[in-house]
């Protein structure tokens, strides 16, 4: 191949990868987008649901439909703890440091569920310092429904085997605990009706979804902007 004919295909080769980048930027940017528009219609059906009466937990005949739509759906359940298949999850809350307390129920409807009690500290993760809110028979339980959390979080993945638990992991848990079979894909945080003794301190849910899509939508969008000017400046100099 000539010099001349080399230097052809690379004038031909510039222009070509910054039109692939350009196209590739821009249809991330419309991605984000279209990710920003599905976010703010989810944050306005949970704020609307979470407005609505409870309703009773979802059954098995509807699990497999559950997804992002039903979190935070106001539920009521009732039934018996098995207090000793509770497990804790590390969490950081206004009160400080300490653990998520998921016991799981045995409903009245034949089926189990994880309930997030609440939070305890350090000193009561002990169930022999809040043997007062441990209830042996039915309990109502008024709460909101919440996703599973499987991997755990980032850096900190749990390990059943060591029973340290990071993430609610419903799953996960479940298996830990022996209790795999008719088990809610779910789980529910307690409200704040108040516990025996204080602890666990239900009531904590943050209903939060992070929004950052347009941000990411702006970055994008500048990414193709700033290739289509510097491919244009670039492609100006070698015509001079």
């Amino acid at each position: 191949m000539t010099p001349d004919l080399r230097f052809r295909y690379r004038n031909l080769l510039a222009p070509l990868l910054a039109l692939i980048l350009f196209i590739g930027f821009f249809l991330l940017g419309t991605w984000q987008l279209d990710r920003r528009t599905w976010k703010l219609d989810l944050i306005a059906h949970v704020e609307q649901q979470l407005r609505q009466a409870p309703v009773a937990v979802p059954g098995p005949a509807t699990w497999s439909s559950i997804g992002p739509a039903e979190s935070y759906l106001p539920v009521t359940v009732s039934g018996r703890f098995l207090h000793d298949a509770e497990t804790l999850v590390q969490a950081m809350t206004r009160y400080g440091s300490g653990y998520w307390l998921l016991t799981p129920l045995r409903t009245d409807r034949g089926f189990t569920v994880f309930i997030n009690r609440g939070f305890v500290d350090p000193e009561h993760r002990d169930p022999a310092n809040r043997q007062e809110a441990l209830p042996a028979g039915t309990v109502a339980i008024a709460g909101l429904l919440r996703l599973s959390e499987p991997r755990g979080r980032l850096l900190q993945a749990n390990d059943a085997g060591a029973d340290r638990w990071y993430s609610r992991d419903v799953a996960a848990m479940g298996a830990a605990r022996g209790l795999e079979e008719q088990l809610a894909p779910y789980f529910v945080d307690a409200g704040d009706a108040p516990n025996p003794g204080g602890w666990p301190v239900g009531g904590l849910t943050v209903v939060e979804f992070r929004n950052a899509h347009l941000g990411y939508a702006l970055t994008w969008y500048a990414l193709a902007l700033m290739t289509a000017l510097g491919t244009w400046m670039i492609l100006r100099e070698a015509q001079q």
